[in-house]
């Protein structure tokens, strides 16, 4: 009696994927294994879609499902199957721009928990699919497959293109339209999780880093709201000050921070710092700061402040040469 041949038996799905990381590069690279797409300027996001629920997990893996009820939403036209999607969840500007300060603002502001009804997903990678772990494929055969399962889902899912030109002509294009820049991806490799492996790249039109906040200058001319943000950077096992940002937030954030601030506020200070005026917080909060170059003292060169990054967030704090 002939036996009937066992059928192939599903991958479990992961209850969680660390992202894959990439590394920042000062050019794009060449060559025709490499693709490039935009920087997208959000949260860093994983959609996992299964026949009874979707769930919206940050990186640090905390479930955002109810604070992204539009990508939550366009998830459930997926349903028919399982599907974990890496993606970026943004809030479009009027010019259809990524901007992260709307987002911080759509999520309530500083501390907030509100719900980001705006914010979209831009999608990039295909993880896990009808019950099959895709992460051992090259990056090519997993765009493939999710370019497919995206042509019927609309509104608040949308699929980050890859732009059919050189890595150097989409930056110069991504840095004159206000982007952040670009992600170039190596189209032979699997998806490394949790991995620096350099198999994909960032390359900035300016440089935009997280820093610790380890204190602040009270404002004299409104009271009750903060001047100036104390940032600190990780130097091996300890924190070194890198320098202070007054601008990019609005007179209703200044006060917001400050309510925030006065509630870590301590005595003990994270950095080697002696300044009159300042108060010192605990190291727990992590800035999102834009700058343009670092000076000959290891200090922020005209930084501007962006946004509080959540802890669900797992935002990599700057972490600056041991050898500085």
């Amino acid at each position: 009696m002939s036996r009937r041949k066992a059928e192939p038996s599903a991958d479990p799905m992961p209850d969680r994927i660390e992202p894959c990381l990439a590394v920042l590069a000062s050019e794009p690279p060449r060559g025709l294994q490499w693709v490039h797409e935009i920087k997208w300027d959000g949260y860093r996001v994983a959609v996992h879609v299964e026949p009874s629920r979707v769930r919206i997990l940050t990186r640090r893996g905390y479930d955002w499902t109810h604070r992204f009820p539009a990508i939550a939403h366009a998830a459930e036209s997926l349903q028919r199957t399982t599907a974990i999607l890496d993606g970026e969840a943004v809030v479009l500007d009027k010019n259809g721009r990524p901007d992260f300060g709307l987002l911080q603002q759509a999520l309530g502001g500083v501390g907030g928990t509100a719900t980001a009804g705006a914010a979209v997903l831009y999608a990039f990678d295909l993880l896990y699919y009808d019950g099959r772990d895709l992460r051992s494929l090259p990056q090519k055969e997993r765009r493939r497959m999710l370019e497919s399962i995206l042509r019927g889902v609309t509104s608040a899912i949308l699929l980050s293109e890859e732009v059919d030109v050189s890595g150097a002509e989409l930056l110069r294009v991504a840095c004159e339209h206000g982007l952040e820049g670009i992600v170039s991806k190596h189209t032979e490799k699997p998806y490394r999780s949790g991995s620096r492996s350099g198999d994909w790249l960032k390359i900035t039109c300016s440089q935009r880093d997280s820093f610790l906040i380890v204190g602040f200058e009270p404002s004299e001319a409104l009271p009750s709201a903060i001047a100036r943000l104390l940032l600190a950077a990780r130097r091996g096992g300890e924190l070194v000050y890198v320098g202070s940002v007054g601008t990019g937030f609005s007179d209703k954030e200044a006060f917001a921070l400050r309510k925030v601030l006065n509630e870590i506020a301590t005595d003990k200070p994270a950095v080697a710092l002696k300044r009159k005026g300042v108060i010192f917080t605990e190291a727990v909060l992590v800035a999102e700061v834009q700058y343009r170059a670092w000076t000959h003292e290891g200090k922020l060169r005209h930084p501007s402040f962006k946004g509080l990054r959540a802890k669900a967030d797992e935002a990599d704090v700057y972490e600056v040469d041991a050898d500085g």
